[in-house]
């Protein structure tokens, strides 16, 4: 196809990814139905039961692995703090944390076998001292129980001194961390069903969680050298792969870059601007642009298989780290307000795109914020042609229309929307120094 975003004559929309080349298909007369809604077996909560849903809860410490780091914040006090004890984790209250996933994607035991990995000297005295610790023992043993009770083994055989030292160090040195924050409900909430989702966050406790997970990226980039990709993503909602209701990244290090990323490279081979090019002078030309502020724009995604809102940094550096925290605010703040405009009800993957460290090619931060609301079924798998319910012009409709409502209730940060975006704020310059 000629061009990525056609309408026909009849009104059905074709798209093809300008980044990935996925088809996609709109059919007329389904862009505008209401929006699947969450569903749960709601219950009503009050006091601490709130605290206590899930394992990912200020009550349920102990069910998740060693803590790597967490954040308090008091008013505009900040503490960051690294490695509790187990006996001391419950002494205040975690606005973020980060901690090693029980069950990891690519497992510590894995990046040993393949790649030879030793953990760090400081994560070696970390284990030991966690273990001297009778309150750390007795969590760890938990764990492993847990795990090897998940997998089936309901008796789990003793095991040596050096075994559970290495197992409490994987635990501590793994590349695949989750990155939770504090609520699992809303603090006005009444029933389960009253979640707390990335949009009823204030901006700044989103951009607290955006911080915090902009670190972890770089920490497992740094103590995982093999790593040549550190993929960032959120799943909101179980229909989007979310064991748990409760909000939370996940940072996973894996050993190449992925297809995606590799067709990437190639085509900025021959267009250094290539993102400027092929999504965002789309988006001018078919007024798809949602809302910009001093450093991000975000836009409707073209040729994708749900609904998609892309977020970039316009910012002239281009690892996340690299940002500085106005240019970091600036997407967490265009971020958060299309996470409120989307709504707590609506199940999404959030999934992060950077340039891996070690490629030359220039590539930005970008965000791509997707709407779940269908299961791709036979059709979609025997022709790869996908059929997605809302086209990119009526995504931009619905989006605009809720960050008005918002904006005007002084719920989220200050931006531009729609036709009050200026030239100069869809301007990509992660490539300016390309020539």
């Amino acid at each position: 196809m000629a061009h990525p975003l056609v309408r026909l004559a009849d009104g059905t929309v074709l798209q093809v990814g300008p980044l990935t080349g996925t088809q996609v298909w709109t059919i007329p007369g389904r862009s505008h139905r209401p929006l699947p809604r969450h569903v749960s077996d709601a219950v009503p909560v009050e006091g601490e039961e709130t605290g206590r849903l899930c394992a990912f809860c200020p009550g349920r410490y102990l069910e998740t692995t060693p803590e790597k780091s967490r954040l308090v914040r008091r008013g505009d006090d900040v503490t960051i703090s690294r490695r509790r004890p187990a006996g001391r984790l419950a002494e205040d209250v975690a606005d973020v944390r980060r901690f090693a996933n029980l069950f990891e994607i690519v497992p510590a035991a894995s990046w040993r076998t393949n790649h030879g990995f030793v953990a760090g000297a400081d994560v070696a005295a970390w284990a030991r001292d966690y273990l001297a610790d009778p309150a750390g023992r007795a969590h760890i043993g938990a764990l492993v129980a847990a795990r090897e009770a998940a997998g089936g083994i309901l008796a789990p055989a003793p095991r040596d001194e050096a075994a559970l030292l290495q197992v409490t160090e994987d635990f501590m040195a793994g590349s695949h961390d989750v990155v939770v924050a504090r609520r699992h409900l809303r603090d006005d909430a009444v029933t389960t069903a009253d979640l707390a989702s990335s949009g009823t966050l204030t901006p700044t406790e989103h951009a607290d969680f955006i911080d915090f997970t902009v670190a972890a990226l770089r920490d497992v980039y740094e103590r995982q050298p093999a790593a040549r990709y550190v993929s960032v993503f959120q799943n909101w909602l179980r229909s989007a792969g979310a064991t748990f209701e409760h909000l939370h990244k996940q940072l996973v290090g894996i050993d190449s870059y992925g297809p995606q990323t590799q067709r990437e490279i190639a085509m900025l081979r021959e267009d250094p601007r290539l993102y400027s090019h092929a999504v965002i002078d789309l988006a001018l030309t078919e007024q798809l642009v949602i809302a910009a502020n001093d450093g991000a724009v975000a836009v409707a995604g073209v040729g994708h298989r749900h609904p998609s809102i892309e977020i970039y940094s316009t910012a002239a550096v281009q690892l996340p780290w690299e940002h500085d925290a106005a240019q970091r605010r600036a997407v967490s703040d265009l971020l958060h307000a299309v996470h409120a405009a989307t709504g707590a009800q609506v199940a999404t993957n959030e999934e992060w795109h950077h340039r891996p460290p070690d490629v030359s090619e220039p590539m930005p931060w970008r965000i791509v914020l997707k709407w779940r609301l269908q299961v791709p079924a036979g059709f979609e798998g025997g022709t790869k042609i996908y059929i997605n319910t809302i086209d990119p012009w009526a995504l931009r409709e619905r989006v605009t229309a809720e960050l008005h409502t918002l904006r005007d209730a002084g719920a989220i940060a200050d931006l531009r929307i729609g036709p009050e975006v200026t030239p100069l704020d869809v301007h990509l310059r992660y490539a300016d120094m390309e020539g």
